[in-house]
């Protein structure tokens, strides 16, 4: 049991006044911002102290959720091989190790489109090792990688890493003929390479003081970085940019978007010293995207919009697919028309065939659609037979495949990775991810149910359970919610350890995602953003007046715009829930989209509204924000979990609120703040070290659940 002896950290209060609107709001906390402050070091050091102390007790269910989630996975293993040029690309993994392998092999001939059968841990024949995760995160508590871009020659590598967490990548060259690397080294860049057609130059992108990538750079191999060419500049702060190839190599392409504009400029690769040129030029609201088709012999863009039907007058708000000449973008012909149960969301094109993503009834869909000489064929959906179950492409940069790699998986079924080909429609499995042990499909079920919002609007509700779970069990409840981003049905082996002590593991569909199209989103932002929390508590209502689960019984999760959810969730219906697990934690939003010299808050004006300049946003904001409406209350149990060198939702929102929350509470539910002190926003790095922190999150949850407890009693 938890100690009740351990006295926890009280952080002193040192009075801020904040004053906006006529509106002051005093905050005890913001001195904990200044993570270079050795008084905020020994404050955090001293949370993580007390959590380790109030969660000792749970160190063997922690040991055994991991030693769950080893046994189940395959550690020795690799990717299906994905055709690039003359070779076959795949990673492995090698038991005891934690990052990937990046490796490669030759094709047979041109006509080689079948992926070489492979065997983890078997070297395939002429295999080549480009890049040693392992060896690069030699001396570094943290690693990640960001490029990873082969020339189209296949003789160059352009890969980034970062050892701080911070996302500011070191950009390298490697000469993959020799092995060796070439001298060019280009520190502080965004993730991100492209290419150009003569690999001799490569493009990359650099942040501003907001980790902002707001530049495009040219660089000359064997050539000073000083000597670069700053190709693009967006100076407008709410714009990020991005640079990229289309699939058919003909094109570079510099995207500049905000959260509800979007501008495409272009230019021919076999020209990268050229100009680029603007595809459609911004227009606020419109957001567009390219992309380079041959249709009937003729270069084409196929472009995906959302623009106003000049015919109508009405906003295309689910996106419609038109083509262009490329020489006359604003040349619009519209090919699939607007639908408002339908959400278009990508085109991709290949020499014989296009590929559409969309999502209907807040499912992924796939469909495939011929090129003939005269035009287009007939689009074909492709079909899945389970209720629940995301779909999407793979890995497909060739342009001349003819085949399509797609992946698929459920709640209940492990990923699968499909070919299928185009030309008869037969759907091949490459490979589908191996679960070791007795895991068994059959023996779990998923499920949609629909709750009832406030203002009568249907929540999808998706819910999976081992199959016999009881009644009344005990349940964790997943919500997002922002960015239109959807949670979509996945499989994960760790969720087992879960499922079979008889939890049910529930995710609600709450309105700012993207699920059920973009009034979904639109009615879940800014000045509608509250519906995001009331929808997400009517689902928790909805599983606990069906019996699925009950308040004593019932944890909430989410993380980052998902960690707002679970602050403001918190303020709202704490009696409903048992826990709370909070992860980097988005829980002083005011704060953050007041001060535009933090990272993201300029951009994220679209998103939540602009309170420096708005009072009717700035009070509203005010009215939800986790932070500034903790109250003298009985919560239920919290842990947040944070990271110091995050630098999108800064490590001191958290501690801001469990702080304000330890002092102003009432009742003696425990409240827990766990900070990596060398990690950023994705945590910890490394898969070893990320499923210990899963099993130290799901032993909380069992426990904080009763599912624990009821286990140990069982025993």
């Amino acid at each position: 049991m938890t100690s009740s002896k351990i006295t926890p950290p009280v952080a002193k209060k040192v009075p801020l006044e904040r004053t906006h609107h006529g509106h002051t709001f005093v905050d005890d906390y913001e001195w904990l911002r200044d993570k270079n402050d050795p008084e905020v070091v020994a404050y955090l050091e001293a949370e993580n102290s007390y959590t380790e102390a109030q969660t000792e007790h749970l160190a063997p269910l922690r040991e055994a959720i991991f030693e769950e989630i080893r046994s189940r996975t395959q550690e020795t293993d690799m990717s299906v091989p994905t055709r690039m040029g003359n070779w076959w690309y795949y990673a492995r993994t090698v038991e005891g190790k934690q990052y990937a392998i990046q490796c490669r092999c030759p094709i047979a001939d041109a006509d080689d489109w079948t992926p070489p059968n492979v065997t983890p841990g078997v070297e395939l024949p002429g295999e080549q090792v480009l890049l040693d995760g392992n060896v690069e995160a030699e001396g570094h508590e943290f690693f990640s990688l960001g490029a990873f871009s082969i020339s189209h020659d296949g003789t160059l590598l352009a890969y980034s890493t970062d050892v701080v967490g911070d996302e500011r990548y070191t950009l390298r060259i490697k000469d993959l003929t020799t092995g060796g690397m070439r001298a060019d080294e280009i520190p502080g860049t965004a993730p991100g390479a492209t290419w150009a057609l003569d690999h001799s130059h490569v493009f990359y992108q650099t942040v501003d003081e907001s980790w902002r990538p707001d530049t495009v750079w040219r660089h000359k191999l064997g050539t000073s970085v000083d000597e670069d060419v700053k190709v693009f500049h967006e100076p407008d702060e709410r714009y990020w940019v991005s640079i990229g190839s289309t699939r058919s190599e003909k094109y570079l392409m510099i995207w500049v978007g905000s959260k509800i504009t979007t501008e495409g400029w272009v230019l021919e690769s076999e020209n990268p010293t050229g100009e680029f040129r603007v595809i459609l030029p911004r227009r606020e609201g419109v957001e567009y995207g390219a992309e380079h088709a041959v249709i009937a012999g003729e270069d084409r863009f196929l472009i995906l919009h959302n623009d106003v039907d000049p015919e109508t007058g009405e906003k295309a708000e689910n996106f419609v697919l038109a083509e262009a000449p490329v020489d006359d973008p604003s040349a619009l012909r519209t090919l699939i028309e607007h639908r408002h149960d339908v959400r278009l969301e990508d085109v991709d094109a290949f020499e014989g065939h296009l590929v559409l993503g969309y999502r209907r009834e807040a499912l992924t869909r796939l469909a495939v659609w011929p090129l003939t000489d005269e035009g287009y064929g007939k689009l074909t959906e492709l079909e899945f037979d389970e209720e629940l179950f995301a779909v999407g492409p793979g890995a497909n940069p060739e342009w001349t495949q003819p085949t399509l790699r797609l992946g698929y998986t459920s709640f209940i079924t492990p990923s699968r990775v499909y070919d299928h080909t185009v030309s008869t429609g037969e759907l091949k499995l490459l490979k589908s991810q191996p679960v070791l042990g007795e895991f068994d499909p059959t023996l779990y079920e998923q499920r949609r149910e629909w709750a009832t919002a406030e203002d009568g609007t249907k929540i999808p509700l998706s819910i999976v359970a081992r199959k016999g779970t009881s009644e009344n069990a005990p349940t964790l409840l997943y919500g997002y919610g922002s960015y239109e981003a959807s949670i979509d049905p996945a499989f994960s082996v760790a969720r087992l350890s879960l499922l079979d002590r008889g939890m049910v593991f529930a995710v609600a569909h709450v309105r700012g995602g993207g699920e059920m199209g973009r009034h979904w989103y639109e009615n879940g932002k800014s000045l509608t953003k509250k519906n995001t929390f009331t929808d997400f508590v009517a689902c928790a209502r909805h599983l606990i007046d069906t019996g699925v689960t009950s308040p004593e019984k019932l944890v909430a999760d989410g993380g980052s715009a998902g960690g707002l959810l679970m602050g403001a969730v918190a303020n709202i219906a704490p009696e409903l829930f048992a826990g709370i697990l909070a992860n980097v934690p988005f829980v002083d939003p005011l704060t953050s989209i007041l001060d535009p010299s933090l990272p993201l808050t300029v951009i994220e004006w679209d998103e939540w509204g602009n309170p420096l300049e708005n009072p009717e946003v700035y009070e509203y904001m005010r009215s939800y924000s986790p932070y500034e409406n903790v109250e003298a209350k009985d919560y239920p149990a919290i842990l947040a979990i944070t990271s110091i060198n995050d630098t999108r939702v800064l490590y001191v929102e958290p501690a801001k609120w469990v702080a304000k929350l330890r002092a102003t509470k009432t009742g003696d539910a425990p409240l827990l703040l766990k900070t990596e002190m060398s990690a950023g926003h994705g945590g910890v790095s490394g898969r070893y070290e990320k499923w210990r922190e899963v099993a130290f999150e799901f032993a909380w949850v069992l426990e904080t659940s009763g599912a624990y407890r009821a286990e140990a009693s069982a025993q």
